[in-house]
């Protein structure tokens, strides 16, 4: 799942589901790109665990990539869950699901010859026991990827005519700050550094290997894309009291359907970033 609402040490994520769609949506392009490349390592496999599936967006690219695998989304929230299984069937790809907490949860997985979890290890206190975890219920010659990291997401110009320039950066900033407290605030944090290649190698996984993939989606955008971008910078506007109040009163009118500067009629809306993908196989 792709869950950046660092701004909550224990997020809704049933209330954040909308958001969540629309930014899985919006970023699809990196995922199905590092299938393609992950379906060179485990073309069939027989069965593929989404972990962290949340609404399920990535799930139902599995489930498409590799039609005859028993595909599983995994996730703790039964809203996210059904989110999932019928974006599965109206795609015509079924999907099951595992409602399980993390990482209590871990040993109920069944073994799969692929595993993906999208920016869902950080949330775990115990990120190198995480990925241990996740690989101990790998089949022999099991696939695991990690997507984690990669560059900040970039909407906008860096001068949009409204307040100063350079609000991407400061919201950067923010968001920084916010992790570093989520990541804090976990039960059984350990402070590790967050060498992905190096947690899947220690895990005993081998050929790991990483790749970054381009999300590149130019202005002018279609509706449905702007709409989901209004949705993602909505979530800096839950951050106000810590935002500049000139920054705070931009991001109101860029993301306010009334406003004329509102992202949903600018033509200079863009979508930009990379994600990184870190991949191991068991022996």
């Amino acid at each position: 799942m792709t869950k950046h609402a660092h701004m909550h040490t224990h997020p809704d994520w049933a209330d954040l589901a909308p958001e969540l769609e629309a930014e899985g949506e919006v970023l699809l392009p990196y995922a199905t790109q590092a299938l393609d490349a992950i379906g060179e390592l485990v073309p069939a496999p027989g069965t593929v665990l989404d972990v962290g599936a949340g609404p399920g967006v990535v799930t139902a690219a599995l489930a498409a990539r590799f039609p005859s695998a028993r595909v599983v989304a995994v996730d703790g929230d039964d809203t996210l869950l059904d989110r999932a299984r019928r974006r599965g069937a109206a795609a015509g790809h079924p999907i099951e699901v595992l409602r399980t907490d993390l990482p209590e949860g871990f040993a109920r997985l069944p073994a799969a010859d692929l595993i993906w979890t999208a920016q869902t290890m950080h949330h775990l206190g115990d990120q190198r026991a995480a990925v241990a975890a996740l690989a101990a219920r790998l089949a022999p010659g099991g696939v695991l990827a990690v997507a984690e990291g990669g560059l900040p997401l970039r909407f906008l110009p860096r001068d949009i005519g409204l307040g100063r320039p350079g609000l991407a950066e400061r919201l950067d900033a923010l968001q920084a700050t916010g992790f570093g407290e989520m990541r804090a605030a976990l039960d059984g944090t350990v402070d590790v550094p967050e060498d992905w290649p190096a947690l899947l190698r220690s895990a005993g996984l081998r050929d790991v290997r990483a790749r970054t993939f381009l999300v590149d989606r130019p202005a002018p955008l279609d509706d449905r894309t702007r709409t989901a971008v209004a949705r993602m910078l909505g979530r800096y506007l839950r951050m106000a009291d810590r935002l500049d109040p000139d920054d705070a009163e931009v991001l109101r009118r860029l993301t306010d359907p009334a406003d004329p500067h509102n992202v949903r009629r600018r033509p200079d809306v863009f979508v930009l970033t990379a994600r990184t993908v870190y991949v191991g196989t068991a022996p």
